[in-house]
């Protein structure tokens, strides 16, 4: 293949790992043969076709009991040494990069280095939320200050060059080290005093204990389509009831006529609300003994749940098994399909001395869980997606912005897949999102009026690139 197309690819791939999120959470489906002396985390199907390699944070050895005591009761942001968990995308990327990679490791960093130390002009959107007060205040009273910060602690703005030259040390010695720069290394030495220092409990023995698990990908047929998801703790299958249960409906580009129009949303919407209900499913399957969420693909529940859907009414949360939570936010996405047909979804969330900017993802379990264990995986709303077709097309998508995640995927799949609009409308089309309490939210742009707008939302400023 052309390197410059190579490049490109793995440039998407590369930003993610070392600049965005490179202590953070990866689920990747990686559409080639898998074979079963591959792994050493998880047994998989000599003829699989999808394997999912999750590199999750799990909860420290040593972590306060009483932590989810602590979750707000209000929307906000999460902060504290308590809630970082053992970070596990580098080791992730790095298993992936083991088995499918063709340039060497240490070139996919040489771009980001080149970015952090030189500096980027600071990005539309980052500009956008540097100016909210609440985002403006939590810089300035953290050691983010000295990246997104002036000297005289004013918070950087339009115009202004970005720079993380910290960072660039830090991933020059992965690459040239690897992963266990960080899990065994000088990198994961340095990283645990500012976080002992912050006060928080990671331990080294935490991040040399860190394991990839590689497991088989969960399919499920949509006609003419096979949609592949990661398993939980992950929210593909959040994504997969919610298809599942519209199928059933045979929808068409006419179920988005006038008079079809109403109830095609109102059945969407009360498949999102029974998806919410199921979410105490979706916990790490190694550490709770709870029904398998492997039913949520089951075309006989989801036949059950459907005809519990009225044609015209709603109803309370207790019809629905939703418990009331506060919604989570963030995450960044990427989707890469490179010319051999190689597929990755990958979906990723977000100590001065490494320059690594720390999760918070022990608070997702806040509202979804009332316990949890050194070493499982918080559950996430994450929903990476790899859809192949009978005519050989190849279809990458996921999302980002936490809980909204699985509803707005799932209704960007329905748009394009079964109302026959194309990719970039049918993502660019406004969404309903029902929240964590079941109440109905329509993003800015969408006509509640029944006038459908297909107008171009660009949301966080970003785009696409090809080659």
């Amino acid at each position: 293949m052309d390197q410059r197309k190579w490049l490109r690819a793995l440039l998407c791939v590369g930003a993610l790992l070392c600049v965005g999120a490179l202590l953070c959470v990866v689920a990747l489906g990686l559409l080639r043969r898998c074979s079963s002396g591959s792994f050493q985390q998880a047994a998989v199907a000599a003829d699989s076709q999808l394997c999912s390699d999750i590199g999750r944070e799990t909860v420290p050895k040593f972590f306060k009991k009483s932590l989810l005591k602590d979750c707000p009761k209000t929307q906000t942001f999460i902060t504290g040494s308590q809630w970082i968990g053992v970070p596990g995308e580098l080791r992730g990327y790095q298993h992936v990069h083991k088995l499918y990679g063709r340039l060497p490791w240490a070139r996919l960093f040489k771009p980001s280095i080149k970015l952090a130390r030189s500096g980027i002009p600071l990005p539309a959107y980052l500009t956008f939320l540097l100016r909210h007060p609440l985002i403006r205040g939590l810089v300035q009273g953290s050691s983010l200050c000295q990246v997104f910060c002036h000297q005289n602690k004013t918070v950087l703005g339009q115009g202004d060059t970005l720079k993380f030259p910290k960072l660039a040390d830090t991933m020059e010695a992965i690459a040239e080290q690897g992963a266990e720069a960080l899990y065994s290394g000088q990198v994961g030495r340095d990283l645990i005093k500012d976080i002992e220092e912050a006060g928080g409990n990671l331990t080294m023995d935490d991040l040399k204990s860190f394991q990839v698990r590689v497991e088989d990908a969960w399919s499920i047929s949509l006609g003419k389509t096979r949609m592949h998801i990661p398993p939980p703790p992950a929210g593909g299958a959040a994504v997969a009831f919610i298809l599942n249960l519209m199928k059933g409906f045979n929808l068409t580009s006419n179920s988005m006529n006038q008079d079809q129009r109403i109830q095609t949303y109102h059945r969407y919407v009360e498949a999102a609300k029974f998806s919410n209900g199921q979410k105490p499913a979706m916990r790490d399957p190694v550490f709770n003994c709870v029904k398998n969420a492997s039913y949520l693909l089951d075309e006989a529940f989801a036949d059950h749940i459907r005809n519990r859907i009225s044609a015209n009414q709603t109803h309370s949360a207790d019809y629905y098994n939703a418990t009331p939570s506060l919604d989570r936010f963030g995450t960044t996405h990427v989707s890469v399909l490179a010319e051999d047909g190689t597929a990755v979804s990958v979906t990723s969330t977000i100590n001065h001395i490494t320059g690594l900017i720390l999760n918070n993802e022990l608070a997702d379990f806040c509202g979804r869980a009332d316990s949890m264990r050194a070493g499982e995986q918080p559950p996430s709303s994450m929903s990476p997606v790899i859809l192949d077709s009978t005519s050989g097309e190849t279809l990458v998508i996921g999302g980002s912005g936490g809980s909204m995640i699985t509803t707005a995927v799932a209704l960007s799949l329905i748009n394009h897949l079964w109302f026959g609009l194309s990719l970039q409308e049918a993502i660019a089309r406004p969404i309903l999102f029902v929240d964590s309490k079941n109440k109905l939210k329509f993003e800015p742009g969408f006509d509640m009026q029944g006038c459908i707008s297909a107008v171009s939302d660009r949301r966080k400023m970003g785009g696409a690139a090809g080659y």
